[in-house]
Parts: C-alpha cells; structure tokens; sequence
C-alpha cells in the first residue's frame, strides 16, 4: 500500500473520530452540566462566565437532598414498580412473542398485525380507559396499579418476535427429535438464544418504569407512594431557587439507568442487530 493511501486512511480514521467525540461531548452536554451543577455551592450557579468544573466541589448537595426529602422512600417505590413491570413484561411479551414467530395456527398473521396496528395509538389515549379499569379492580392508590396497565408492551412482543424468527430451525427441530415438550423447547432452546434481545427489552422497560411520572401522579393520591421521578418534580416546586438540590436530585434519579446500560450495553448492541436482521 503506497504512502498517499495510507496517509488517506489516516487522515479519514482522524476525521471520523473527531466527528464522533464531537458528537458525544453534544449529547452529554446536558449531563455533564447537570452534574457540574449538582456539585457547586448555589451562588456559583448565577456566575458569568459559567463554571464547567465547580470551584469548590460541594457534595453536600446530594446529603441534603436525602435529608430534605424522604428519598430512601421514594427509591423503594420506585425499585418495587420498576422490578415488577420488568419482569411482567419479560415473561409476558416472551411467551406472547414465541408463538406468533415459531408456532403454525389459523390467523397468526392476522392477529400479529392487530396487535402491530395498536401502536398507532398515542399513550395517553389509554389513559382514561386504564384509570376506570383500575378503579374497577380496587388498585386505585396502589403500585400494582400503576404497574399493571404498562404490564405489556406491544413493541416488545414485536422485537422479540423478530428475535424468535433468527433462530435456526434445526435448534427446534433437534429438541422435538429428543421429545422435547413445546415448554421445554420454549424454555431451554429459544430463550437462551434470544438473551439480548431479552436484554433490549429490559433496558427499555427499566429506562420507561424508572422514569414514570405522568401515570403515577394520576393514580396515586398518597404522596409517600411517589416513585422518585414524581417526586422529584415536588422538590423543583418546592426548592426552585436552589437548582444545585434539583440537580443532585436528578442525578440521583439517573445513575441507576446509566448502570444498568453499562452493564447489558453488548446485549442491547446485539438484540437491536438481531431485531433489525429478523
């Protein structure tokens, strides 16, 4: 390879990069600032020119935030709903999705594309029908009810049936030739083989419960109830004037989306690949 050629890859390998650390450092801006703000003392928010690094560095703001609000409540809640609806919407969209990708009945696609169409429908169109449901069924002021109506999710039976689809026939064909139950073969065969996009789905789901706002307020009438998104938007309105609080208390909100991302990230990679190959 002549030096011109080398000197063109190095050179593109250079742009490319620059590109893409430029655009990374666009996308966290928000975040960086957020935790710049979080971090300073609430005089230093006001000065000009702005402070990207705090001077001095005040993590008192985070101790303050607990101690002003009952926040170990509020991360309960949230846990609870979050691990609830996640895990309803792992098994449920799972076994919905199984049968519309590998099992043969009368108006599979029918049904598939029924189920597809109601996408259409913006969110809170629903709302009104899941507040009375809800009611009905006496979950009114519950978690379970703010839980359940975000139970399934029509995007995530579509994404894993797209991932049921990838997998060889020759996995089910061997498990039916050892006599493999149709549980079994769901079970040990098609599960494991699609993990990420399992994966996909749970970060999804996580990144949706923990960050519910609108919907718990309605249902839940007793404030000790909130998840921590909800409450948090009554710490903005009570400490308006003190945006170092609001920022740690965001802060706090996100980590543990941004931990559970870096811990199934090469999952998500591959389930959304899977996805988009299906």
């Amino acid at each position: 390879m002549s030096s011109a050629a080398n000197l063109k890859k190095i050179v593109t390998a250079a742009v490319v990069y620059a590109l893409l650390v430029f655009t990374a450092l666009v996308c966290l801006g928000p975040f960086l600032w957020l935790l710049s703000t979080s971090l300073k003392v609430n005089a230093n928010v006001y000065q000009f020119p702005p402070q990207l690094i705090p001077r001095p560095v005040n993590f008192k703001n985070f101790a303050d935030v607990f101690r002003i609000m009952p926040l170990w409540i509020y991360i309960k809640n949230t846990v609870f709903m979050t691990g609830l609806g996640v895990a309803l919407n792992a098994a449920i969209c799972t076994m919905t999705a199984y049968p519309l990708a590998r099992i043969v009945f009368p108006a599979r696609n029918v049904i598939f594309y029924a189920i597809v169409s109601t996408m259409i429908l913006p969110n809170a169109a629903g709302m009104i029908v899941n507040f009375i449901v809800i009611q009905k069924l006496h979950l009114y002021n519950t978690l379970l009810g703010v839980v359940l109506p975000s139970a399934v999710s029509v995007f995530n039976i579509f994404l894993l049936r797209q991932a049921f689809i990838t997998v060889p026939g020759e996995m089910e064909f061997s498990g039916r030739m050892d006599g493999a139950s149709e549980f079994r073969i769901f079970w040990s065969i098609m599960v494991p083989m699609v993990r990420p996009a399992i994966a996909t789905v749970v970060i999804f789901d996580f990144m949706g419960f923990w960050n519910s706002m609108i919907w718990p307020i309605i249902i839940l009438d007793d404030k000790d109830k909130y998840p921590l998104t909800a409450a948090l938007q009554y710490l903005q309105g009570n400490l308006s004037y003190n945006f170092p609080y609001i920022a740690a208390g965001t802060i706090i909100s996100v980590i543990p989306i941004i931990a559970i991302f870096l811990v199934l990230q090469k999952q998500f990679i591959n389930g959304m690949v899977g996805a988009v190959k299906g």
